[in-house]
């Protein structure tokens, strides 16, 4: 039994196959940008689009810019900040040194009257 479909290989609701059926593509304009390792990137926009000063690099991530002769420098990287150095930003050591007499008298204080302290 020789099986077979005539619409193998298509799916539903598939328009006509090929280039000439689906008509003109749209005018587009391919710009090059260059980041700072050296990687040249050319998104395509479309031709009448204002086209973006900065554009990233898909290869390494870092900003790229129009100007093949200076591209932009690489963004400073802030080291990881622990919890304490938010917390000496925000207060000087006097009041660190206040808030903790206050913590102490108040703990001291429940320790006295009996209760429970883990």
């Amino acid at each position: 039994m020789a099986g077979g479909s005539a619409i193998r290989g298509s799916r539903v609701g598939a328009g006509p196959m090929g280039e000439a059926e689906r008509g003109d593509t749209a005018p587009r304009l391919y710009v090059s940008y260059f980041c700072s390792n050296g990687h040249e990137t050319r998104p395509a926009f479309a031709a009448d689009v204002t086209v973006p000063e900065t554009w990233d690099c898909p290869r390494c991530g870092l900003p790229a810019n129009l100007d093949s002769e200076n591209p932009p420098p690489p963004p400073r990287i802030q080291p990881y900040k622990t919890h304490l150095a938010y917390v000496k930003e925000r207060r000087s050591d006097d009041e660190a040194v206040a808030i903790l007499g206050d913590a102490l008298q108040e703990l001291r204080a429940r320790r006295a009257a009996g209760e429970v302290i883990y």
